[in-house]
C-alpha cells in the first residue's frame, strides 16, 4: 500500500510528525489544511529527519503537497549553507542536490542550481525567497 492510497487520520504530534504521517498528509492536504498547523510548521519540519521524506514528495509531480515539500527543501538548504553545514550534514544535502539534477524535473533542478549559488555565493540569501517561498511561488532561478 502507498502513501497516496492510504488515509491520512492525522498527526499525532503535528511538530515532531512521523515521516509516514508527512507522506500520508501530502497526498491529502486538505484533510489538515497548512492554516491549521503550528505557526512556522515548513521551518519544523525542514529538517534532518524528514529531508529525504520531503524530498521524495517535491520530486513527484502528482503529490498535491509537492510545492510544500519543495519549499522546505530550500528552507533546508538555506540552513545548511548559512550555518556552514552545522545545521545539516554536507553529504547528504550534495546528494540531494545531484539527485535532484540527474532525476529531477524543471522546479527541481531550479532548486538544485539555486542551491549550489547560495553556496558559490552567500549574499544571494534572501530570507522571503528562501524561507518564506518566494522562490518556489516564483519558480525562479537565482542568476
Amino acid at each position: 500500500m502507498t502513501a497516496q492510497d492510504s488515509t491520512f487520520r492525522g498527526f499525532a504530534n503535528p511538530v515532531d510528525p512521523s515521516s509516514a504521517e508527512l507522506r500520508a498528509w501530502a497526498y491529502q492536504p486538505d484533510s489538515v489544511p497548512l492554516a491549521a498547523m503550528p505557526q512556522d510548521w515548513d521551518l519544523l519540519v525542514a529538517g534532518n529527519g524528514l529531508v529525504t521524506t520531503l524530498f521524495d514528495l517535491a520530486m513527484d509531480p502528482a503529490c498535491p503537497a509537492r510545492r510544500f515539500a519543495l519549499h522546505c527543501l530550500y528552507i533546508y538548504a538555506a540552513g545548511g549553507i548559512r550555518s556552514g553545514f552545522r545545521a545539516h550534514p554536507k553529504r547528504r544535502f550534495w546528494k540531494l542536490v545531484e539527485r535532484a539534477e540527474r532525476e529531477g524535473d524543471e522546479p527541481m533542478r531550479t532548486w538544485a542550481q539555486n542551491s549550489r549559488i547560495l553556496l558559490a555565493q552567500p549574499d544571494v540569501f534572501v530570507y522571503r525567497d528562501w524561507c518564506e517561498g518566494g522562490l518556489v511561488r516564483e519558480n525562479r532561478r537565482l542568476p
